[in-house]
């Protein structure tokens, strides 16, 4: 058998078998992606566009919400099909509250008793509705994001670190949070 010959033959097994993998994941695949493995897009093909009114904010956390509302408007344009618009032209709406802000220590330092690893945690309540029949898409109460950030000296990571955080967390889970049959 010449070295032509060897090389002919392992080019057409790695042919079958990229032929048998290509059916596999193929039959592996399902349309509705609440199925199985899915190739289609996970967000609603019936919405087009979403209005994000500022949300309220009952906590003591001056300004969040301003903060909250931008990062949710700027992950839907960077990671989801929707045009963010104005309410009025809008299929669905996406409302909300800030319900909580709240610190948790997770490690406090041996020889010092100060905190040297804190999560800032923020827990909101939102509803997204489809403003052409009125119908809830999706809504969730106490939903919560934290980000970890590290005061000990050294490092000196602001509160302010924390939050911004905690923030963007946020607009990434409610976002996640928006895709179909979920």
């Amino acid at each position: 058998m010449t070295f032509a010959d060897r090389r002919g033959r392992s080019g057409f097994a790695a042919m079958v078998s990229a032929g048998l993998l290509g059916m596999v994941v193929v039959a592996g695949c399902a349309s509705d992606p609440r199925e199985g493995y899915s190739f289609s897009s996970t967000y609603r093909a019936d919405v087009k566009s979403i209005a994000v009114p500022i949300w309220n904010n009952t906590t003591q956390q001056y300004g969040l919400e301003n903060e909250l509302t931008a990062a949710i408007v700027s992950e839907l344009r960077k990671s989801t099909p929707y045009k963010v618009v104005s309410g009025d032209s809008a299929q669905t709406v996406l409302t909300g509250s800030i319900v909580g802000v709240s610190l948790a220590r997770l490690s406090v330092g041996r020889d010092t008793g100060l905190s040297e690893d804190i999560a800032t945690i923020i827990t909101v309540e939102f509803t997204w509705k489809d403003a052409r029949s009125g119908k809830m898409l999706a809504a969730r109460k106490n939903f919560a994001a934290s980000e970890r950030f590290i005061p000990a000296r050294g490092v000196g990571e602001r509160l302010e670190t924390g939050i911004n955080g905690a923030v963007q967390r946020m607009a990434r889970d409610v976002v996640a949070e928006l895709r179909a049959g979920l």
